[in-house]
């Protein structure tokens, strides 16, 4: 079971970003990275195209390990470490390790 999914509520615990929140657009499981919105900002040089005319330097997020996230918990809106139950249906749900709360 991933321990961050897309859609999720994150806290950058570690890193240049420390302390910012935002949502998880995209996870990479092979690569244990997240692309979290407007966290980990890099600049690139844009190339000259028909889609983009202007071109030059353009910010875009970079993914993030999930090491240096934390989930956020949707009672106490702080970030919290979870665990996974089994439900009676035989599904895993993530559960806040403090309040009790699914996440």
């Amino acid at each position: 079971m991933l321990r961050i999914k897309k859609d999720d509520q994150v806290k950058v615990i570690a890193g240049k970003d420390k302390g910012k929140t935002g949502k998880v657009m995209v996870v990479f499981p092979k690569k244990q990275r997240a692309l979290v919105e407007r966290i980990n900002l890099v600049k690139k040089a844009q190339r000259r195209t028909q889609q983009s005319p202007q071109g030059g330097i353009v910010e875009i997020e970079a993914p993030i390990h999930i090491s240096n996230i934390m989930l956020i918990d949707r009672k106490s809106n702080q970030p919290t470490r979870f665990k996974a139950v089994l439900l009676k249906d035989g599904t895993k749900q993530r559960v806040a390790a403090k309040t009790g709360e699914g996440v």
